[in-house]
């Protein structure tokens, strides 16, 4: 780093302490008198960036804040936040908690049932929306919640002739606070002091794996705190840049984009529409990236396909400067030197390959690169780390603020989530159970004293995963505390252990493993469609849909490959016997896996127990019958022959 650089950083440092006692709006105020005019948003509407200052974001925060207390929002209210990322929104989240209030970012693709499970929790009476599809799924929520009065809108298309009662547009809103702000000069200064550090920063919820997830508020001190922790442990330093994709209802993108956004003064840059996201990464190449293990895998997946589609000579350039780059980053991982042959080849692949590479995908100045939320396959690792990515593992949940362990960056390791960060206590439990104690962690669930008091035990937060600390302090995560079941031979086993290794290959999306009280282990995959589709297509395989090719003696010979793989480092007496492909991916909509793609269990046993009862029996294929849900809320059923296959 510059002595520039140095001196910059010293002094943003001296203007933040790093003490959770103190609040976002505090610290956006911050921002706005020592860096007014310095970028802290850009959103792409219509093809072009559009750029909001420090000073910027702090008048728009402070005027809808204004508005919404005029409206007769006050501490304790909660607002649903439904939309993509939008600057708007975020900033709505922002004037919620100014005012005390609960900001509920809601997954935009929730279906109604799920958005009236959160609006009648908290009693909501406000609703930021993003756009006409969720103002509709609000007015038509309305008749089920009753408290929910007021509705503002963002983008006004569509929306122009509605004439319904509390729908108010951002803009309107935004005038009305400004005149507000206007006419009393004292009202600003009330507002950037009114929250406390106890106050609310957001209002999440936990993945609902077991049943209908848990209100988790989360509060400024715990946000904070969670930066500070991570700060320390060099998740990410000051000024940033990022790229604000994830979803706003996942506590990972409150944790990044708005905590320590805020209190680091990042750049936050927001994507045209979540199928941009790609493209945008590459007009952003942003500094910081978190990204679960799958969205890695999917850009492996189009860097892969791309290749399949270039030049012979390319290919082969490709493939041997990868292959030299994994191998070097496989030696490093086990601690050995690599040649002066390997160092060589690996600088002349970073001129021909490497460099190109990240350039196209918007990687080039990445300084950090994250993945949390489940294991990453090894191939997938090494690949980046060939490039010359710096990728480390992040562990974390909602109910800690989003940061427990991390992996340093000169010790990666392929089984650990690295050393608790600083400010993190851990320790395991009895039971195997990762306990954890620090400032970040929540107060309790919302409304639920049950869960709370066989959460939170003598200050320490029940993590719910298993797990072991190495000798020097190295975390490790098995699985979900709660699916350590046994076979009928009495095995003890972690579904979700074996279930992210088969996610490693790249032609598995999902799968349920199954074999608890059983006489041994069978499996459910559900392939990927994009990656295997390719495969299917440069190989001249035919398919009509999903279903078709899901089936095809190919496409099982493929997953048979990654099912092998596993048992390869699977005890005898916990390897799968028996697998099929199912017909169909495992949908949030149809309630079989969570908006975070974690599964759910209970409802995929119970929905497929023929195909279970097939798998335990003798036959070599049985008739599938489901129910599916459609992008319009309606409900049908397809039939299909599902193949059985033995190892």
């Amino acid at each position: 780093m510059q002595r520039e650089d140095l001196a910059i950083a010293a002094a943003s440092a001296r203007q933040w302490d790093l003490s959770p006692d103190t609040t976002l709006t505090r610290l956006l105020a911050l921002n706005a008198r020592s860096h007014g005019r310095q970028i802290a948003m850009r959103e792409k509407a219509l093809g072009i960036w559009q750029e909001f200052t420090w000073g910027e974001v702090l008048d728009e925060v402070l005027a809808i804040a204004a508005a919404l207390e005029q409206l007769g929002f006050a501490a304790g209210d909660s607002m649903l936040v439904l939309g993509d990322n939008r600057v708007r929104l975020y900033m709505g989240m922002l004037a919620a908690g100014a005012l005390g209030g609960y900001a509920m970012p809601v997954y935009p693709d929730a279906t109604p049932d799920e958005v009236l499970h959160f609006a009648s929790e908290a009693m909501a009476r406000f609703a930021l929306a993003e756009d006409q599809e969720q103002v509709d799924k609000l007015l038509e929520l309305r008749e089920n919640a009753p408290t929910l009065r007021h509705i503002v809108y963002d983008d006004p298309r569509g929306l122009n002739h509605y004439k319904v009662e509390g729908l108010e547009s951002w803009e309107e809103l935004r005038k009305a606070g400004a005149a507000r702000l206007g006419a009393d000069p004292a009202l600003r200064d009330a507002l950037i002091s009114r929250a406390i550090p106890e106050g609310p920063a957001v209002f999440v919820h936990s993945s609902g794996t077991t049943g209908k997830p848990k209100g988790v508020v989360l509060q400024q001190r715990n946000v904070l705190a969670g930066v500070r922790n991570a700060f320390q442990g060099q998740v990410f330093g000051w000024e940033e840049h990022i790229l604000a994709y994830l979803p706003m209802a996942w506590i990972g993108d409150f944790a990044v984009t708005m905590a320590a956004g805020i209190a680091l003064r990042f750049t936050i840059n927001i994507p045209e529409r979540s199928e941009t996201v790609l493209r945008n990464l590459r007009e952003i190449a942003p500094t910081l990236y978190l990204a679960a293990p799958r969205s890695w895998d999917n850009m492996l997946t189009t860097i892969r396909v791309r290749m399949e589609d270039s030049t012979p000579l390319k290919k082969r350039i490709f493939d041997h400067f990868i292959n030299v780059g994994v191998t070097v980053e496989r030696l490093k991982l086990e601690r050995k030197e690599p040649s002066t042959m390997q160092r060589l080849q690996c600088r002349l692949g970073d001129m021909l390959v490497f460099g190109p590479l990240k350039d196209q995908l918007g990687l080039s100045r990445m300084r950090v690169a994250l993945t949390g939320g489940e294991a990453m396959g090894e191939d997938t690792f090494l690949f980046y780390r060939a490039l010359g990515i710096n990728l480390r593992q992040l562990y974390g949940q909602t109910e800690s603020s989003a940061f427990n362990a991390v992996q340093a960056a000169n010790e990666v390791r392929l089984h650990t989530v690295g050393r608790p960060l600083p400010g993190v206590e851990a320790k395991i439990a009895d039971n195997g159970e990762i306990l954890l104690r620090s400032e970040s962690v929540f107060s309790g669930y919302f409304q639920n004293e049950e869960a709370t008091r066989s959460t939170l035990v003598d200050g320490w937060l029940h993590s719910g995963d298993a797990g072991y600390i190495e000798p020097d302090g190295h975390l490790v995560v098995l699985g979900r505390v709660a699916e350590v079941v046994h076979t009928a031979k009495g095995e003890r086993f972690i579904p979700n252990y074996i279930e992210n290794r088969l996610k490693f290959s790249p032609y598995v999306k999902d799968v349920a493993v199954l074999g608890a009280g059983r006489d041994y282990l069978c499996a459910m995959v559900c392939i990927d469609g994009e990656a295997v589709g390719h495969w299917a297509e440069v190989r001249g395989i035919p398919y009509i849909s999903y279903a078709d090719l899901s089936q095809k003696p190919e496409v099982y010979e493929l997953v048979l490959a990654a099912v092998r793989r596993v048992n390869e480092a699977l005890p005898e007496a916990l390897r799968l016997r028996r697998f099929v492909n199912l017909h169909k991916e495992f949908d949030p909509d149809d309630g079989e896996i969570t908006r975070t793609r974690k599964l759910r269990r209970n409802v995929v046993e119970d929905r497929y127990s023929v195909v279970i009862d097939a798998l335990y029996g003798s036959a070599e294929t049985v008739v599938m019958k489901a129910q599916i849900t459609y992008d319009t809320g309606d409900t049908g059923t397809i039939e299909r022959t599902l193949a059985i296959r033995s190892l």
